[in-house]
């Protein structure tokens, strides 16, 4: 049995901030997440993708801001137990938890803090008969890292904001890049569009509209594709085919927890402290919903720094806590290190 004060379901940006805000408190904090590694969305689908609106960071990359993140939170010791999936919960006499993974793993905790992201997500896949076979054979539903394309001949197909960022940014790293949408209009950021439309004409992405891929070519690994353009088939070689069609998200085991749920998100209380219809149990980032709900990390963070004042008094009840700021307080990890602003040197002039 893992034993901790705050169980976090989520390993994305808004969970690990919530370890930072939860040691501020003297809490100790455990981590589930379905991934293998630390990150959630940021590590598994775009880490070499710009961040603009992180306070304090003009531009920051999505796996940067992760090892940021790990960095600041590693004087708080969390724990971890990845590639699970939380999918049972029940509530103990005195108000606490037990969550027992897909794996069996059990989790004791005094609050759980839903920070799922989307929840379980999977890609959205086109209706070809032999995709399975190819996939991570060719066939690539996230551009993980880019310099698996180095020099390589693709075909990206989806018409919204992720086929036309990665078309341009692979322009510079793949020998060839080929963008396939079914329809001429895109549904993406219009300098997006007009970027694509400059490289076209710079001969450095190959535009094919409208245009459906119908199937996949290859012995071991991809080798081909064949595009159906207005009724005509046509066969492209290529090296990999990545279809860009969006995710279909998934509250998954937590969505029979009895819990209130909204859109498939979770209903909380966004007046106090994120907390959900059952005492003890809160959904903060893109997991929850609420009258004015933005799906910002910027918000995720917020969210957590609330809900963990309001865990604290939870766990203890009519203990007051002062509000320091860390410039005055400092701050000390649970591994007996501490961080503080540098004194100033107290010295009379003669």
């Amino acid at each position: 049995m893992i034993e901790t004060d705050i169980l976090i379901i989520g390993a994305g940006p808004t969970g690990l901030f919530t370890v930072f805000e939860a040691g501020l408190l003297q809490l100790k904090c455990h981590i589930i997440d379905a991934l293998p590694q630390p990150g959630g969305q940021l590590a598994e689908l775009y880490p070499k993708k710009p961040i603009f609106d992180i306070p304090g960071y003009p531009e920051v990359l999505a796996g940067d801001l992760v090892t940021n993140l790990m960095e600041q939170i590693k004087q708080f010791q969390p724990g971890f137990t990845l590639a699970e999936t939380a999918e049972t919960i029940d509530k103990l006499e005195d108000g606490t938890f037990i969550v027992t993974t897909n794996k069996g793993t059990k989790h004791h905790a005094k609050a759980v803090a839903i920070a799922g992201g989307l929840g379980t997500f999977e890609p959205r896949k086109p209706q070809l008969e032999n995709i399975a076979f190819y996939e991570e054979k060719g066939v690539e539903y996230f551009v993980k890292d880019p310099e698996l394309f180095r020099d390589k001949r693709i075909v990206i197909a989806g018409g919204g904001d992720s086929a036309l960022d990665w078309s341009i940014f692979l322009s510079n790293v793949a020998s060839e890049v080929t963008l396939v949408h079914r329809r001429n209009e895109f549904r993406g950021a219009l300098d997006s569009v007009e970027k694509v439309q400059e490289l076209k004409k710079l001969g450095k992405i190959n535009l094919i509209t409208p245009a459906e891929v119908v199937a996949i070519n290859g012995k071991d690994h991809v080798e081909s594709i064949v595009l159906e353009n207005e009724g005509v088939q046509q066969v492209f070689e290529t090296d990999y085919f990545i279809p860009l069609f969006g995710l279909t998200p998934k509250l998954g085991a937590i969505a029979n927890w009895g819990l209130e749920i909204e859109k498939n998100a979770i209903k909380v209380n966004n007046a106090l402290d994120y907390q959900t219809n059952i005492d003890g149990i809160y959904a903060i980032g893109d997991v929850n919903i609420y009258p004015g709900k933005l799906k910002l990390i910027l918000c995720g963070f917020h969210e957590a720094t609330l809900m963990c004042q309001s865990v604290y008094q939870r766990i203890n009840p009519g203990k007051r806590y002062v509000l320091k700021y860390t410039t005055v307080s400092g701050v000390d990890g649970f591994d007996g290190t501490r961080k503080e602003a540098e004194k100033a040197v107290v010295k009379s002039i003669d």
